[in-house]
């Protein structure tokens, strides 16, 4: 008798799942257009509000003052009380931020809306991701995390549209009030989703829930030295980011490290903390070879290139579009040679297209090709990001984990462009930035092709699940959780 077929993947994901999705990819589109919609406005925002570049630069730094807590908190109420929560509380915080940015009065004004913004984009990340992987089917989970993280390149493309569109006959403002149209379609959407379908099963099905902040507030005292590093970080990072750490930086910059290491330390505990502390190097390294190209790729092409503004879109258009092809690539080769052989073999494919970018000069259709290609097999690969981290955390204190680390490591995003710059100092931009992407692809290369986050974990816990999300471990027998790894938080 022959065997029935396997039925197409997009068959494996139900209705209901597919509305799920949708309802996280919208809050991916929202990241996106963001992050570009504020570097497209600075200079009408720069001109109204009489601001210096230092203090224009900042509004962009921003949202890296609150992004690790943002992400640690909102990830800890999706692990206590479920993903769905937190995907409406981090739209609600984002929508809250946008819709102040509209109608910031001045500098500090409109500060204060990025910091909010900040937390909601950083909670975004962590409970969308989570919560649209715990409920697709394990076998197509690389595939969840690439299309959901394409959503931000179809944001930022969309965010440059618009700014041709709204800016010239309505002013910036407007643009941050479209704006909150997709907000309202995430927030309405996201009103009737059903809970995460292994959530549910590992944590919502159990009396005592998760307490992923249960070792920074085990005792008095540890309360209180932890409120302070809280403290100590945030206040560092906003004095990093702003005139205030002027000629304090590279201190400040130790202190906020510092701090964020300890909290790393204390949530992964005696046997999970090198899994943290490794992950967010893991992290940073991953922004710190992709936001070169994303900073400052249009001042390179304006000064060396002599690329007029319409120029520019065009070839940004190319990057745009063709990290969103990686990301769909990314998820389809992920489900196919592994998450971890994807990464690092798409990577060592974009090597070979780093140099070649900044070699062509006077063809623009050559550039934009060359550009595509190379967005795709290094930026786009950043799609399996969150299958990757995902993976290497149970149920229990994913939202958390991923949260914490990834926004942590995300602050290489903001050191990207200050050191492309100074490394612009001693040679051409387009040498910089070629210099600095290749060196920080190998090293990520390195990290996530020989998976030196988990080995470091299995050194301290060699008992640990080596892949979360894969379907050995999300078929868990007669509905029990996974195992957790001890060291981790418990019940609370």
């Amino acid at each position: 008798m022959t065997p029935p077929r396997p039925l197409p993947w997009y068959r494996e994901v139900g209705r209901t799942q597919w509305k799920s999705f949708a309802a996280a990819w919208i809050g991916y589109v929202l990241d996106g257009f963001d992050f570009v919609l504020i570097a497209l406005v600075l200079t009408e925002i720069s001109d109204e509000f009489g601001l210096s570049t230092v203090q224009a630069a900042s509004l962009v730094s921003g949202a890296f003052i609150t992004r690790w807590l943002g992400g640690a908190v909102l990830g800890a109420l999706g692990d206590r009380y479920g993903r769905k929560l937190s995907m409406v509380l981090s739209i609600v915080l984002f929508s809250v931020g946008t819709f102040a940015c509209g109608f910031a009065w001045d500098y500090t004004s409109l500060f204060v809306a990025r910091l909010a913004i900040g937390m909601g984009m950083a909670g975004e990340y962590s409970a969308s991701a989570t919560y649209v992987m715990e409920s697709w089917p394990a076998r197509v989970r690389n595939r969840a995390s690439g299309f959901l993280i394409s959503g931000f390149s179809i944001g930022s493309v969309l965010a440059a549209q618009v700014y041709n569109w709204v800016v010239p006959t309505l002013g910036w403002r407007w643009m941050f009030y479209v704006g909150l149209v997709p907000i309202v379609m995430a927030l309405w959407m996201r009103r009737t989703l059903p809970e995460a379908t292994e959530w549910t099963q590992a944590v919502g099905e159990r009396e005592a829930k998760p307490n992923p902040f249960r070792p920074l507030f085990a005792d008095r005292t540890r309360a209180t030295v932890n409120t302070v590093l809280a403290v100590v970080a945030t206040v560092s990072l906003f004095a990093v980011f702003t005139p205030l750490g002027t000629g304090l930086v590279p201190v400040l910059s130790v202190l906020a490290g510092l701090s964020l290491a300890a909290f790393a330390v204390q949530l992964g505990g005696r046997r999970g903390w090198p899994l943290y502390l490794a992950m967010i190097v893991t992290v940073f390294f991953a922004f710190l070879y992709t936001w070169p190209i994303q900073a400052l790729l249009p001042t390179y092409l304006k000064t060396e290139l002599g690329y007029s503004a319409d120029q520019v879109t065009d070839v940004l258009y190319f990057a745009g579009f063709g990290t969103m092809a990686g990301c769909w690539l990314a998820g389809f080769v992920g489900d196919w040679i592994g998450t971890k052989k994807a990464y690092a073999f798409t990577l060592l494919a974009s090597l070979v297209f780093v140099f070649p970018v900044f070699a062509v000069q006077d063809d623009l259709l050559l550039l934009g090709a060359l550009l595509f290609v190379l967005q795709a097999f290094s930026f786009g690969i950043s799609g399996l990001l969150p299958r990757y981290i995902g993976g290497h955390f149970p149920t229990e204190v994913r939202g958390a984990a991923l949260g914490f680390t990834y926004n942590v490591g995300a602050l290489g995003g903001a050191v990207a462009p200050v050191l492309g710059a100074q490394l612009a100092s001693g040679m051409d931009l387009g040498q910089a930035l070629a210099v600095l992407t290749f060196a920080g692809t190998v090293l990520v290369v390195v990290l996530v092709g020989f998976d030196v986050p988990g080995r470091l974990g299995r050194l301290t816990d060699p008992d640990s699940v080596p892949d979360h999300l894969a379907a050995s471990a999300a078929a868990a027998p007669d509905g029990l959780p996974e195992r957790q790894p001890q060291g981790q938080p418990q019940a609370g």
